[in-house]
């Protein structure tokens, strides 16, 4: 993580995000403090095990807008997680460690992978990835720049 003690980041309610270790950029993330964890939309995940453990395989889609561009990314999985919606139905996730830029700030951080498809964002950044590093304005959008 990279930030000063004393600087603290006004973000908005949306925002873009960079994977930097991943080939994924300039990713709508909705900012949610509503949510503890940060979840990520992928087209699919294959779960493998091998003698260092759960390996995760992502199959992303690089652009929305192209949805045959696609990668895959070999990942660590720490652990499996039930999460449940606002509806209060739960689904098990795997739960990777990734790092993101966020305007300045590089940090490493823990989300979960699930098909997001159906919904407007594909990607929700929770208080965790956001502590210690950014207040948000939900009166604004964007305030780290649009993505080119």
């Amino acid at each position: 993580m990279t930030r000063s003690r004393s600087t603290v980041n006004v973000i908005g309610w949306k925002e873009y995000v960079e994977f930097v270790e991943w080939p994924l950029r300039r990713v709508k993330a909705k900012i949610d403090t509503g949510a503890r964890t940060s979840a990520l939309d992928v087209l699919s995940y294959e779960l493998r095990e091998s003698a260092t453990g759960i390996t995760a395989v992502l199959r992303l889609a690089l652009e929305p807008k192209h949805p045959e561009r696609i990668a895959e990314v070999e990942t660590k999985v720490l652990r499996m997680v039930i999460v449940r919606n606002s509806s209060g139905l739960g689904e098990q996730r795997p739960v990777v460690e990734t790092v993101l830029r966020l305007g300045k700030v590089t940090k490493r951080v823990r989300l979960t992978v699930t098909n997001r498809s159906s919904m407007r964002f594909r990607m929700i950044l929770g208080r965790r990835a956001l502590q210690g590093d950014f207040v948000v304005d939900v009166a604004k959008k964007y305030l780290l720049g649009r993505a080119k």
